[in-house]
């Protein structure tokens, strides 16, 4: 078993030797002990390393050695070996303020993840760790602010859906080179699980970048390479080395359109599916910065909806929305002797996509928490999105190009809380009846930019209550709506964009065409999302330009538009 000692400062850092390996990605250099080569840290610290799930006095630090040429992700080779980390407030770690020894081996794949603790709220650090010698390249994490301090701003990068095979992460870089962040949220699609050619780069499946290992994740060893391959992308783990990442995972962590006891891509030739998916937890837990069922230890269980504050500002409760679900339906009931018909199970209050635990977790934090903005880490989208209005002749023209949009008030997708929908009734019935104000669901999954005011009932809007917002980030690489139809841009997706926000009042914008990220920007007087895209996912350099601005003002549950985003710079 893994152990973390915490100790004062007793080693001699011989600073002869100062690399650059990740220098513009932290503003630091990293430190070699002795007159060891870039090579050797290379080889060594691969893989990176990074920093999560910041509290006012503790941060989550993580890297992954290679011990010996063998020892390779996946591999169950390689020595149990010991490795140091140290945190300190300045650069050339003079000032060390924690440091402590991990134990790590093949049976948690080489592996480091520890809980730094003991450090003071709102700060920045400078992380590192060392192994024979050799020092890891140079991280850079901040902590929250004290549960009871007045916070002024928060700012966080929003990402999700990032396809190793559908292109480059041009997303990553350029939020890595903005300096004006307190952290990063992964909502969701951190890898895939395909095998080369099944999910690509348009409609062709083109791989820009063809996975490894060469054939969809099934294995503990397939999902431990999988997630090596994905942390060697230089702008990945430069974003890492950045800034703290508070992640979770929505699907492809394990398996496509995944629920409790199952998955659209697990075959019964490949195995059990709570086997696989097990596998797939086990191997996310060592290989990301998160704490599982609250600790960074592994082995302690796979819960991952849990909830991190940020002074009097915000609280941002993080949800699970694949491991407690009930199978998915479809959206219409098949064979109707009358058309289309939507299926009843899609509102039995028996099915659930959170689990009573989560939905009386998430509800009790929505109503007693103390702080002023309820932050929703939202995996699948919960604004309601049906077509009961349009006619077949508007409907048609659409669905004739991409067969996307159901007919006579059929949910637009299943999958998401539109599928569970007494589940999403009971959220925003409790906002209403305990006169929660201020909610923010941040949302991932759709490969495409939403803003959403909630209904408290659709057929009413915009004349009724809005139970919160909703903000949806656009996919890091991930196929989009032109993607798909192989369409030019503005023109499909112009058109289906206009459907969906004639029939839904509550979507004030959607944009079905666009790769990039967004940045969250809270304070006191409001919340504003601002979305960036990206140019051609196969060009590595790439621009970013900002294409759209929403904002949320504090206790009006809805949503105005913003002529320009917030600074880069602070």
């Amino acid at each position: 078993m893994s152990q973390q000692l915490n100790e004062q400062p007793t080693a001699r850092v011989d600073r002869r030797t100062v690399l650059k390996t990740g220098a513009a990605a932290t503003g630091a250099a990293a430190v070699v002990v002795g007159t060891r080569s870039a090579g050797a840290a290379e080889r060594v610290f691969r893989h990176g390393v990074a920093s999560g799930d910041p509290r006012p006095a503790a941060v989550v630090l993580w890297t992954r050695v290679t011990p010996t040429a063998a020892a390779t992700p996946g591999s169950g080779k390689g020595p149990r070996v010991t490795v140091r980390w140290q945190v300190a407030t300045d650069r050339a770690f003079r000032h060390l303020v924690r440091q402590g020894r991990f134990a790590t081996g093949p049976s948690r794949d080489h592996t480091v993840k520890v809980d730094a603790t003991g450090l003071a709220p709102a700060r920045w650090y400078f992380y590192r760790f060392l192994l024979d010698g050799v020092a890891s390249p140079v991280g850079r994490t901040r902590t929250a602010p004290a549960h009871d301090s007045d916070v002024t701003r928060l700012r966080l990068g929003v990402v999700s859906c990032a396809n190793l095979q559908a292109g480059w992460f041009s997303a990553y870089r350029h939020l890595a080179d903005r300096d004006d962040l307190d952290a990063v949220l992964h909502l969701g699609d951190y890898l895939y699980e395909y095998a080369p050619g099944e999910y690509g780069y348009g409609v062709g499946n083109v791989d820009v970048r063809p996975h490894d290992p060469p054939r969809e994740m099934v294995s503990l060893a397939d999902y431990r390479r999988r997630q090596a391959q994905y942390k060697t992308d230089p702008d990945l783990r430069r974003l890492h080395a950045r800034y703290p990442f508070i992640a979770t995972w929505d699907d492809h962590e394990v398996a496509n359109d995944a629920w409790q006891a199952g998955a659209e891509n697990h075959q019964p030739d490949e195995g059990d599916y709570r086997a696989r998916r097990a596998r797939a937890h086990r191997a996310y837990d060592e290989w990301m910065p998160v704490r599982l069922d609250g600790t960074a230890a592994l082995g302690d269980g796979t819960r991952m909806f849990r909830r991190l504050r940020f002074g009097r500002l915000a609280e941002l409760s993080m949800l699970d929305l694949r491991t407690y679900r009930d199978q998915q339906v479809a959206s219409s009931v098949p064979g109707s002797p009358v058309g289309p018909v939507a299926d009843p199970a899609l509102s039995d209050p028996d099915r659930t996509m959170t689990g009573r635990a989560q939905l009386d977790w998430l509800k009790d934090g929505l109503r007693t928490g103390g702080a002023q903005w309820k932050l929703v880490g939202n995996p699948v989208m919960i604004a309601p999105v049906t077509f009961a209005q349009l006619p077949h002749d508007v409907l048609d023209p659409v669905n004739d190009v991409t067969g996307l949009l159901p007919r006579d008030g059929l949910a637009y997708n299943a999958d998401q809380w539109d599928g569970y929908t007494d589940d999403r009734r009971e959220v925003f019935t409790h906002l209403r009846d305990h006169g929660v104000r201020d909610t923010v669901f941040l949302t991932g999954d759709i490969h495409s930019g939403w803003a959403c005011e909630l209904p408290l009932d659709a057929a009413t809007y915009p004349l009724g209550e809005s139970a919160g917002v909703e903000l949806v980030c656009s996919s890091v690489t991930s196929n989009n709506l032109k993607d798909i139809t192989g369409s030019p841009p503005r023109t499909t997706s112009l058109a289906v964009e206009t459907t969906i926000k004639a029939n839904n009042r509550h979507v004030k914008y959607l944009d079905f065409d666009s790769h990039g990220f967004s940045v969250l920007d809270v304070t006191p007087e409001r919340v504003q999302m601002d979305w960036f895209v990206i140019g051609d996912r196969a060009d590595r350099g790439t621009p970013a330009s900002w294409t759209a601005s929403w904002a949320t003002d504090s206790g009006t549950q809805r949503l105005r538009p913003v002529d320009r985003p917030v600074g880069g710079t602070r």
